[in-house]
């Protein structure tokens, strides 16, 4: 009776699903991004079958734990042949390698489409993989510190410049004149433009005007004004310290480079100016003149004198009319799962 159902279990470790706050308030762990598929993604390609989650109560509707008697469990963390995501700056950190590891797996025994000539390559042009669909045109590409994948559909504009590892997933797209560095990854759907440098961008979110991102994660449905400018780095060189939910205060990262971690549903107004190493949370909405606090709570909007709550029926909204943008529907499980976090969140406030 249970053949048909996935036989392992990719399972959340709760004290690392906190401390992946607010990645982790709308998805397991395994359901990260890192390099060009998601863990869970990584693990199915593995397996060659469909894996099961065990995960926070409240998103095991939307993600079911539907397994087969003795499955055999795995932790979610661990992505195969590049570490365990422990921390939230792994998730960048670890980006290039696994760049890497699913542009070998992915492209193995399979041939590119063509790249046109109008782009200029340095590098290998083998390590350049343009999946069915993909449009690039007029772009520098470089692949001498690793390789560049574009997806089905993805398109680079003319100017743009991209050195690898990098990765472009279905249906992303890269302005004109924008800047790639390596250890980026453009979700699917995602639209950016300016500089970035060692960003991994989740899925659904837009970055599409000039300013700099760096050494940051951008979770999905997020939305960068032009001109937004996120620091990734100390003017005095020192050690970074980043906020940590269960500890609810700012630890010690070992890093002198961070940039922003922002959880899905929130927003940056235009020119808005990030200090280093700067946490929003989930349905931030950030814009006015200065600089943000380094940490701001979920259902947070900035206003003239500090920070109000988001009433659910604005997120509601907001999240309905940026999704419909893709076809999208914010479903009554998503609902339910926002409130949810909501209620959770209350005590990281």
């Amino acid at each position: 009776m249970f053949q048909n159902l996935p036989d392992y279990i990719l399972v959340d470790n709760e004290d690392t699903r906190l401390n992946l706050l607010p990645m982790t308030y709308t998805r397991p762990v395994s359901g990260l991004r890192v390099g060009i598929t998601t863990i869970r993604e990584k693990w199915e390609r593995l397996k060659g079958a469909p894996a099961a989650v065990r995960t926070v109560d409240y998103l095991s509707e939307k993600f079911p734990c539907n397994a087969a008697e003795g499955a055999e469990e795995i932790d979610s963390a661990t992505v195969l042949g590049i570490g365990r995501i422990e921390n939230l700056w792994d998730i960048f950190m670890l980006n290039g390698r696994a760049i890497v590891a699913d542009f070998e797996a992915l492209t193995q025994g399979r041939v590119s489409a063509p790249l046109s000539r109008t782009n200029t390559v340095v590098g290998d042009p083998s390590l350049i993989f343009l999946e069915e669909g993909a449009v690039v045109e007029g772009a520098f590409l470089n692949t001498t510190h690793g390789p560049i994948y574009v997806g089905a559909h993805a398109e680079i504009m003319e100017g743009a410049a991209l050195r690898g590892p990098v990765a472009l997933c279905e249906h992303a797209v890269v302005n004109m004149g924008a800047k790639i560095y390596p250890g980026t990854t453009i979700g699917p759907w995602c639209k950016v433009g300016g500089e970035l440098n060692n960003v991994v961008m989740q899925g659904y979110s837009n970055k599409a005007h000039d300013g700099f991102l760096g050494n940051a994660v951008i979770g999905e449905w997020c939305n960068i004004g032009a001109g937004c400018t996120a620091s990734n780095l100390k003017n005095d060189y020192t050690e970074i310290k980043l906020w940590n939910y269960p500890a609810q205060r700012f630890l010690r990262t070992g890093l002198q480079f961070c940039g922003v971690i922002m959880g899905d549903h929130s927003k940056c107004g235009i020119n808005t100016m990030l200090n280093t190493a700067t946490v929003l949370g989930v349905g931030v909405n950030i814009h006015g003149s200065g600089f943000p606090r380094p940490f701001v709570a979920s259902f947070s909007e900035s206003g003239g004198a500090g920070y109000v709550d988001v009433s659910m029926t604005k997120f509601f909204d907001i999240a309905s009319r940026m999704m419909a943008r893709r076809g999208i529907e914010l479903s009554d499980a998503d609902r339910r799962i926002f409130h949810a976090v909501r209620e959770f969140a209350q005590q990281f406030r």
